[in-house]
């Protein structure tokens, strides 16, 4: 996928001692994305705004907060998250390549 017209933060946001980066990408529109990786392991994630997380290389399986329900996701797939929730994300071997848009 490409971005055109962005504006790119350089400083990288680091997660979990750095298993988990991103970096923040404003779109001309206004919108507030981010893309990055996501290497083995489980992770869990609050959020503050709703947001879709687009898998787009490797896979993942996630527990929504508030479930029990595993689902499974691969590239080309997404996941919605409600704002003030939160999931646990686990990738089992390699790395997940994401975007994540931020609604409202």
């Amino acid at each position: 996928m490409e971005f055109k017209n962005v504006t790119a933060i350089a400083k990288a946001n680091v997660y979990f001692d750095g298993k988990v980066v991103s970096h923040t990408i404003l779109t001309a529109d206004g919108a507030k994305k981010t893309v990055g990786l996501i290497y083995a392991g489980t992770y869990h994630f609050g959020t503050d705004k709703a947001e879709i997380m687009e898998i787009i290389d490797g896979s993942c399986t996630v527990v929504q907060d508030g479930t029990t329900e595993v689902k499974s996701y691969a590239a080309g797939t997404h996941f919605y998250v409600a704002p003030k929730a939160g999931f646990t994300i686990t990738v089992s071997s390699g790395i997940c390549q994401y975007i994540c848009s931020f609604i409202g």
